[in-house]
């Protein structure tokens, strides 16, 4: 159990100071470049040779970047915007974002003139994914990266380097999604906040050594009794489901996190890049055509429901806390037509607005309290 503790240490070390985590990989000669959510094509990054490390934001009080983003924004914007402007920031060799949002696109500007130091990649995908041209398009989108990060490194990109990438991150989707089910049967010591930090901790650490440190921790939860857990179960959606003080809210409440569909997590890992189909590019491309199931990407019929649904009844959660990041436009589109979906299979939904700016959680935790009494 020592050894669990020590492990679980790391991931949440690393979640409390990815400073100290950039400093290291600095340290260690390396090149880091930053990755916006929620998909940078961080297999890129990895086959220049260099360190994606994602920027998620966090708490940290809003002055600077008011200059720049209305106080309408999406709080990650917001406090990303900030914590580039103090600094926070300095050491890595670029940046990339996905234009995938309003408030993405305007970050491209803003982070160009405002964050002058840290060179910006852009990136736009496409969202009328059923066209042919759309593999072709999103193709030379990732060509374009990798001019930028060659001027970085002062190398191109290999294809022999991009597979490698890929099979990295193919693998280290395999094995989350392992410790996914693994915790469902330790929730004695995978609280809500450990889970978080297990995945979240993912975007701090080179792909390769995350993927040895989470397998690791399977074996030893693997060796330690199955727990039955006597409280309530749910599965997460939305964007994120933090800080650490939101997720004390769910212990306290005796809540179990026994799946996810957020896009911190989840999203993340639950569709790999196919062994076939072409060039390392291609089936980039391709991965990228396949992803469901998220507000941030059209999709006619809004499959959604129907996967929050089959995640319930996998893990034999009692329903759904949707975690609404404030003033997310894709998500709120998305709610009604799930929470519908989640109705009807006969499983309660509960929305909690998401805002890392915010210091009191005491209506959340009422409204968690009231939750529980109708699961």
């Amino acid at each position: 159990m020592a050894d669990v503790l020590q492990m679980i240490a790391r991931f949440q070390e690393a979640c409390r100071a990815p400073k100290k985590q950039l400093d290291y990989y600095l340290s260690q000669g390396k090149k880091v470049v930053g990755c916006f959510p929620p998909y940078t094509p961080e297999e890129l990054v990895y086959a220049a040779g260099m360190i994606p490390m994602g920027l998620w934001g966090g708490q940290t009080e809003l002055m600077l970047s008011k200059s720049y983003l209305p106080p309408f924004a999406c709080p990650i914007m917001q406090a990303n915007m900030e914590l580039a402007l103090n600094g926070a920031y300095r050491g890595l060799s670029a940046c990339i974002i996905p234009a995938i949002c309003d408030t993405l696109r305007t970050m491209t500007q803003n982070w160009r003139f405002g964050v002058k130091e840290i060179p910006m990649i852009p990136i736009v995908y496409p969202q009328n994914r059923k066209s042919a041209a759309s593999v072709d398009y999103l193709i030379s989108e990732y060509e374009h990266i990798l001019v930028m990060l060659a001027a970085v490194t002062g190398n191109m990109v290999t294809e022999k380097s991009m597979c490698e990438a890929i099979d990295v991150y193919n693998e280290h989707n395999a094995v989350m999604r392992e410790f996914s089910q693994t915790a469902n049967a330790h929730l004695d010591v995978i609280t809500p906040r450990i889970r978080h930090a297990v995945f979240k901790s993912a975007f701090f650490f080179d792909k390769k050594e995350h993927t040895e440190l989470v397998r690791e921790l399977i074996a030893e939860l693997n060796a330690l009794p199955a727990f039955h857990f006597q409280g309530k179960k749910v599965v997460l959606t939305g964007i994120s489901c933090e800080p650490d003080e939101l997720l004390e809210v769910f212990e306290e409440n005796s809540i179990a996190v026994v799946g996810d569909d957020l896009a911190q997590e989840n999203r993340q890992i639950r569709t790999d890049t196919p062994a076939k189909g072409g060039g390392a590019l291609k089936r980039l491309a391709l991965q990228w055509n396949a992803r469901t199931g998220c507000g941030m990407i059209h999709e006619d019929g809004k499959p959604r429901g129907a996967l929050l649904t089959e995640k319930c009844r996998e893990s034999g959660a009692d329903g759904v806390v949707n975690c609404l990041m404030k003033f997310c436009d894709p998500e709120e589109y998305d709610q009604p037509f799930f929470e519908k979906d989640l109705r009807e299979a006969g499983y309660p939904c509960l929305t909690i607005e998401i805002d890392s700016q915010n210091r009191s959680y005491e209506q959340i935790r009422t409204r968690l309290e009231t939750f529980c009494e109708i699961l």
